[in-house]
Protein backbone atom coordinates (compact mmCIF):
# COMPACT_ATOMS: atom_id res chain seq x y z
CA UNK A 1 0.00 0.00 0.00
CA UNK A 2 1.64 3.25 -1.09
CA UNK A 3 1.92 6.16 1.27
CA UNK A 4 0.47 9.44 -0.01
CA UNK A 5 2.96 12.24 -0.32
CA UNK A 6 2.56 14.39 2.77
CA UNK A 7 5.10 17.05 3.75
CA UNK A 8 7.46 16.16 6.56
CA UNK A 9 6.16 18.92 8.81
CA UNK A 10 2.62 17.61 8.42
CA UNK A 11 3.73 14.05 9.11
CA UNK A 12 5.42 15.14 12.36
CA UNK A 13 2.32 16.99 13.53
CA UNK A 14 0.08 14.10 12.56
CA UNK A 15 2.22 11.45 14.29
CA UNK A 16 2.55 13.42 17.53
CA UNK A 17 -1.17 14.28 17.58
CA UNK A 18 -2.69 10.99 16.42
CA UNK A 19 -0.11 8.30 17.12
CA UNK A 20 1.13 5.60 14.72
CA UNK A 21 -2.10 3.66 14.17
CA UNK A 22 -4.33 6.62 13.35
CA UNK A 23 -1.56 8.16 11.26
CA UNK A 24 -1.39 4.96 9.21
CA UNK A 25 -5.17 5.05 8.69
CA UNK A 26 -5.09 8.72 7.69
CA UNK A 27 -2.25 8.12 5.22
CA UNK A 28 -3.69 4.83 3.95
CA UNK A 29 -0.49 2.95 4.69
CA UNK A 30 0.83 0.41 7.18
CA UNK A 31 1.90 1.09 10.75
CA UNK A 32 5.28 -0.38 9.86
CA UNK A 33 5.75 2.19 7.11
CA UNK A 34 4.79 4.98 9.54
CA UNK A 35 7.47 3.78 11.96
CA UNK A 36 10.01 3.60 9.14
CA UNK A 37 9.31 7.17 8.12
CA UNK A 38 9.49 8.30 11.75
CA UNK A 39 12.96 6.73 12.07
CA UNK A 40 14.17 8.49 8.90
CA UNK A 41 12.89 11.84 10.11
CA UNK A 42 14.36 11.40 13.60
CA UNK A 43 17.78 10.64 12.11
CA UNK A 44 17.60 13.76 9.97
CA UNK A 45 16.27 16.30 12.50
CA UNK A 46 18.06 14.93 15.55
CA UNK A 47 15.10 14.48 17.88
CA UNK A 48 12.51 11.87 18.71
CA UNK A 49 8.91 11.91 17.56
CA UNK A 50 6.70 10.75 20.41
CA UNK A 51 3.13 9.53 20.12
CA UNK A 52 0.57 10.96 22.55
CA UNK A 53 0.56 9.16 25.90
CA UNK A 54 3.76 7.28 25.12
CA UNK A 55 5.82 6.18 28.13
CA UNK A 56 8.07 3.75 26.29
CA UNK A 57 10.41 6.37 24.87
CA UNK A 58 12.53 8.71 26.93
CA UNK A 59 11.56 11.88 25.02
CA UNK A 60 15.25 12.80 24.91
CA UNK A 61 15.80 15.12 21.97
CA UNK A 62 19.32 15.01 20.62
CA UNK A 63 21.23 14.06 17.51
CA UNK A 64 22.11 10.39 17.25
CA UNK A 65 25.46 11.22 15.66
CA UNK A 66 27.43 14.41 15.14
CA UNK A 67 30.42 14.84 12.85
CA UNK A 68 33.58 16.79 13.58
CA UNK A 69 36.43 17.44 11.15
CA UNK A 70 39.85 18.24 12.61
CA UNK A 71 42.81 18.39 10.26
CA UNK A 72 45.42 19.74 12.65
CA UNK A 73 44.51 20.29 16.27
CA UNK A 74 43.59 18.89 19.65
CA UNK A 75 40.36 17.40 20.95
CA UNK A 76 39.98 17.19 24.73
CA UNK A 77 37.74 14.41 25.99
CA UNK A 78 36.60 13.91 29.57
CA UNK A 79 33.87 11.77 31.02
CA UNK A 80 32.11 10.69 34.18
CA UNK A 81 32.45 13.98 36.02
CA UNK A 82 29.42 13.17 38.18
CA UNK A 83 29.65 16.79 39.32
CA UNK A 84 28.72 17.13 42.98
CA UNK A 85 27.75 20.37 44.74
CA UNK A 86 30.67 21.96 46.54
CA UNK A 87 33.37 19.68 45.09
CA UNK A 88 35.94 20.75 42.48
CA UNK A 89 38.32 17.87 41.81
CA UNK A 90 41.97 18.03 40.68
CA UNK A 91 40.93 16.37 37.39
CA UNK A 92 38.41 19.11 36.70
CA UNK A 93 40.93 21.85 37.53
CA UNK A 94 43.43 20.17 35.21
CA UNK A 95 40.84 19.90 32.46
CA UNK A 96 40.14 23.63 32.69
CA UNK A 97 43.90 24.30 32.62
CA UNK A 98 44.40 22.17 29.49
CA UNK A 99 41.33 23.68 27.84
CA UNK A 100 42.94 27.07 28.25
CA UNK A 101 46.54 26.19 27.34
CA UNK A 102 46.08 23.67 24.49
CA UNK A 103 43.39 25.76 22.74
CA UNK A 104 41.51 22.67 21.54
CA UNK A 105 39.48 22.61 18.35
CA UNK A 106 36.78 20.76 20.28
CA UNK A 107 35.88 19.59 23.75
CA UNK A 108 33.77 16.49 24.32
CA UNK A 109 32.18 15.73 27.66
CA UNK A 110 31.76 12.02 27.12
CA UNK A 111 28.78 11.26 29.32
CA UNK A 112 27.70 11.30 32.96
CA UNK A 113 28.36 14.96 33.57
CA UNK A 114 25.18 14.87 35.66
CA UNK A 115 24.99 12.20 38.37
CA UNK A 116 21.27 12.21 39.22
CA UNK A 117 21.70 10.69 42.65
CA UNK A 118 18.20 11.58 43.82
CA UNK A 119 16.51 10.23 40.66
CA UNK A 120 18.41 6.96 40.46
CA UNK A 121 16.51 3.79 39.64
CA UNK A 122 18.47 2.12 42.44
CA UNK A 123 16.95 2.20 45.94
CA UNK A 124 18.64 4.29 48.62
CA UNK A 125 21.09 2.60 50.94
CA UNK A 126 19.93 3.62 54.40
CA UNK A 127 19.41 7.37 54.73
CA UNK A 128 21.86 8.65 52.13
CA UNK A 129 22.37 12.40 51.99
CA UNK A 130 21.80 13.05 48.30
CA UNK A 131 21.87 16.47 46.64
CA UNK A 132 18.70 17.70 44.97
CA UNK A 133 18.35 17.78 41.20
CA UNK A 134 18.55 21.58 41.11
CA UNK A 135 21.70 21.57 43.22
CA UNK A 136 23.30 19.11 40.81
CA UNK A 137 22.20 21.13 37.78
CA UNK A 138 23.71 24.25 39.33
CA UNK A 139 26.97 22.41 40.04
CA UNK A 140 27.12 21.15 36.44
CA UNK A 141 26.44 24.65 35.13
CA UNK A 142 29.24 26.12 37.28
CA UNK A 143 31.83 23.53 36.23
CA UNK A 144 30.87 23.60 32.55
CA UNK A 145 30.90 27.39 32.69
CA UNK A 146 34.55 27.26 33.77
CA UNK A 147 35.36 25.07 30.77
CA UNK A 148 33.42 27.37 28.43
CA UNK A 149 35.34 30.38 29.70
CA UNK A 150 38.69 28.59 29.32
CA UNK A 151 38.04 27.60 25.68
CA UNK A 152 35.43 29.95 24.20
CA UNK A 153 36.25 29.07 20.58
CA UNK A 154 36.20 25.30 20.93
CA UNK A 155 33.25 23.32 19.61
CA UNK A 156 31.51 21.70 22.56
CA UNK A 157 29.75 18.33 22.55
CA UNK A 158 28.04 16.31 25.27
CA UNK A 159 27.58 12.63 24.48
CA UNK A 160 24.76 11.25 26.59
CA UNK A 161 25.66 8.94 29.47
CA UNK A 162 23.46 6.57 31.42
CA UNK A 163 23.47 8.87 34.45
CA UNK A 164 22.62 11.89 32.28
CA UNK A 165 19.62 9.97 30.98
CA UNK A 166 18.17 9.79 34.50
CA UNK A 167 17.09 13.43 34.27
CA UNK A 168 14.71 12.95 31.36
CA UNK A 169 13.84 9.30 31.90
CA UNK A 170 12.39 10.08 35.31
CA UNK A 171 10.20 12.83 33.88
CA UNK A 172 9.19 10.77 30.86
CA UNK A 173 7.98 7.96 33.09
CA UNK A 174 6.14 9.96 35.75
CA UNK A 175 4.99 12.98 33.74
CA UNK A 176 4.95 12.14 30.00
CA UNK A 177 2.48 14.96 29.35
CA UNK A 178 5.35 17.42 29.84
CA UNK A 179 7.21 16.14 26.78
CA UNK A 180 8.99 18.90 24.84
CA UNK A 181 8.18 21.57 27.42
CA UNK A 182 11.28 23.73 27.76
CA UNK A 183 13.28 22.79 30.83
CA UNK A 184 12.34 19.12 31.05
CA UNK A 185 15.28 18.13 28.86
CA UNK A 186 18.83 18.23 30.12
CA UNK A 187 20.03 20.11 27.07
CA UNK A 188 17.70 23.02 27.91
CA UNK A 189 19.97 23.90 30.84
CA UNK A 190 23.26 23.78 28.90
CA UNK A 191 22.77 25.65 25.62
CA UNK A 192 26.47 25.83 24.67
CA UNK A 193 26.84 22.05 24.48
CA UNK A 194 25.61 19.97 21.54
CA UNK A 195 23.91 16.79 22.82
CA UNK A 196 24.23 13.50 20.97
CA UNK A 197 24.87 9.79 21.33
CA UNK A 198 28.20 9.91 19.52
CA UNK A 199 30.73 12.21 17.87
CA UNK A 200 32.61 10.95 14.82
CA UNK A 201 35.92 12.75 14.31
CA UNK A 202 37.13 12.63 10.70
CA UNK A 203 34.83 9.60 10.31
CA UNK A 204 37.43 7.21 11.76
CA UNK A 205 37.37 8.07 15.47
CA UNK A 206 34.15 7.37 17.36
CA UNK A 207 33.49 9.02 20.72
CA UNK A 208 30.57 7.79 22.81
CA UNK A 209 29.91 7.11 26.47
CA UNK A 210 29.87 3.31 26.39
CA UNK A 211 29.63 0.19 24.28
CA UNK A 212 31.42 -2.99 25.34
CA UNK A 213 31.68 -3.89 29.02
CA UNK A 214 34.25 -5.50 31.28
CA UNK A 215 37.94 -4.90 31.89
CA UNK A 216 38.77 -5.48 28.21
CA UNK A 217 36.11 -3.10 26.91
CA UNK A 218 38.45 -0.62 25.20
CA UNK A 219 40.15 -3.49 23.36
CA UNK A 220 36.80 -4.94 22.32
CA UNK A 221 35.50 -1.55 21.22
CA UNK A 222 38.21 -0.90 18.66
CA UNK A 223 38.56 -4.51 17.46
CA UNK A 224 34.83 -4.92 16.87
CA UNK A 225 34.10 -1.47 15.44
CA UNK A 226 37.05 -1.18 13.07
CA UNK A 227 37.50 2.38 14.34
CA UNK A 228 39.49 4.12 16.99
CA UNK A 229 36.94 4.14 19.78
CA UNK A 230 36.82 6.49 22.78
CA UNK A 231 34.56 5.69 25.72
CA UNK A 232 34.01 6.54 29.37
CA UNK A 233 31.66 4.74 31.76
CA UNK A 234 34.26 2.38 33.27
CA UNK A 235 36.44 5.15 34.79
CA UNK A 236 39.59 3.20 33.93
CA UNK A 237 41.70 5.79 31.98
CA UNK A 238 43.83 3.88 29.50
CA UNK A 239 44.86 3.48 25.87
CA UNK A 240 44.77 0.09 24.15
CA UNK A 241 46.26 -0.04 20.63
CA UNK A 242 45.22 -2.66 18.07
CA UNK A 243 47.00 -3.41 14.81
CA UNK A 244 45.87 -5.49 11.85
CA UNK A 245 46.00 -5.30 8.04
CA UNK A 246 44.22 -1.96 8.24
CA UNK A 247 46.94 -0.39 10.38
CA UNK A 248 46.87 0.72 14.00
CA UNK A 249 43.85 2.07 15.80
CA UNK A 250 43.12 2.75 19.45
CA UNK A 251 40.65 1.98 22.18
CA UNK A 252 40.62 4.77 24.76
CA UNK A 253 38.95 5.00 28.17
CA UNK A 254 38.76 8.62 29.35
CA UNK A 255 38.69 7.81 33.07
CA UNK A 256 36.71 10.04 35.40
CA UNK A 257 36.81 13.72 36.30
CA UNK A 258 35.45 12.75 39.69
CA UNK A 259 37.51 11.45 42.61
CA UNK A 260 37.29 7.63 42.56
CA UNK A 261 36.36 7.59 46.24
CA UNK A 262 34.12 10.66 46.13
CA UNK A 263 30.74 10.88 47.86
CA UNK A 264 28.96 9.94 44.61
CA UNK A 265 30.33 6.41 44.84
CA UNK A 266 31.12 5.44 48.43
CA UNK A 267 27.75 3.99 49.36
CA UNK A 268 27.01 1.87 46.32
CA UNK A 269 30.61 0.62 46.10
CA UNK A 270 30.47 -0.05 49.86
CA UNK A 271 33.91 1.60 50.04
CA UNK A 272 35.49 -1.36 48.25
CA UNK A 273 38.67 -0.83 46.21
CA UNK A 274 37.93 0.27 42.66
CA UNK A 275 40.22 0.10 39.62
CA UNK A 276 39.31 3.64 38.63
CA UNK A 277 41.67 6.44 37.62
CA UNK A 278 40.98 10.12 37.61
CA UNK A 279 41.97 12.07 34.50
CA UNK A 280 41.04 12.60 30.83
CA UNK A 281 42.26 12.10 27.26
CA UNK A 282 44.07 14.36 24.81
CA UNK A 283 43.65 13.47 21.13
CA UNK A 284 45.97 15.17 18.64
CA UNK A 285 45.37 15.14 14.90
CA UNK A 286 48.01 15.79 12.23
CA UNK A 287 46.90 16.05 8.61
CA UNK A 288 43.60 14.58 9.69
CA UNK A 289 45.19 11.52 11.26
CA UNK A 290 44.97 10.61 14.94
CA UNK A 291 48.41 10.19 16.47
CA UNK A 292 48.96 8.08 19.59
CA UNK A 293 46.34 9.21 22.14
CA UNK A 294 47.56 10.63 25.43
CA UNK A 295 46.06 10.76 28.92
CA UNK A 296 46.35 13.22 31.77
CA UNK A 297 46.45 11.32 35.05
CA UNK A 298 45.79 12.72 38.54
CA UNK A 299 48.59 11.69 40.93
CA UNK A 300 47.76 13.87 43.94
CA UNK A 301 45.40 16.42 45.45
CA UNK A 302 46.89 19.17 43.28
CA UNK A 303 49.08 17.35 40.75
CA UNK A 304 48.67 15.61 37.38
CA UNK A 305 51.15 13.92 35.08
CA UNK A 306 51.37 14.42 31.32
CA UNK A 307 54.08 13.68 28.77
CA UNK A 308 56.55 12.67 31.45
CA UNK A 309 56.12 15.84 33.46
CA UNK A 310 54.12 16.85 36.50
CA UNK A 311 51.82 19.87 36.49
CA UNK A 312 50.40 21.59 39.56
CA UNK A 313 46.70 22.37 39.38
Amino acid sequence: MGQPRVPEVEFIKMFERLGPKDTAVRLQTSVREVYRRRARIEARIGRQLTAPGSTTRSNIEHAARRHLNVRDGVVLIASDAHYWPGIITPAHRAFVHFAKTLKPAAIIMNGDVFDGASVSRHPSIGWEDKPSVIDEIDACADRLGEIEKAAPKAEKFWTLGNHDARFESRLANVAPEYARVHGVQLKDHFPYWKPCWSVWVNDDVVVKHRWKGGIHAVHGNTVNSGKSFVTGHLHSLKVAPWTDYNGTRFGVDTGTLAAPYGPQFLDYTEDNPVAWRSGFAVLTFKNGRLIWPEVVHVIGDDMVEFRGDTISV
